[in-house]
């Protein structure tokens, strides 16, 4: 049985707002300036 991974990401508002994550739609937008070693490796596994 396959298991589905869901995950919520979040920004602050004055840095990435939601109606720029609008104007992306589904092509996304690079996620940059994490420090947090774990948490970028978790951002590139997706």
């Amino acid at each position: 049985v396959k298991k589905n991974n869901f995950w919520l990401l979040k920004s602050e508002p004055d840095v990435w707002s939601i109606d720029q994550q609008k104007k992306a739609g589904n092509k996304g937008a690079t996620w940059d300036g994490i420090r947090n070693y774990q948490a970028a490796n978790n951002l590139k596994k997706m």
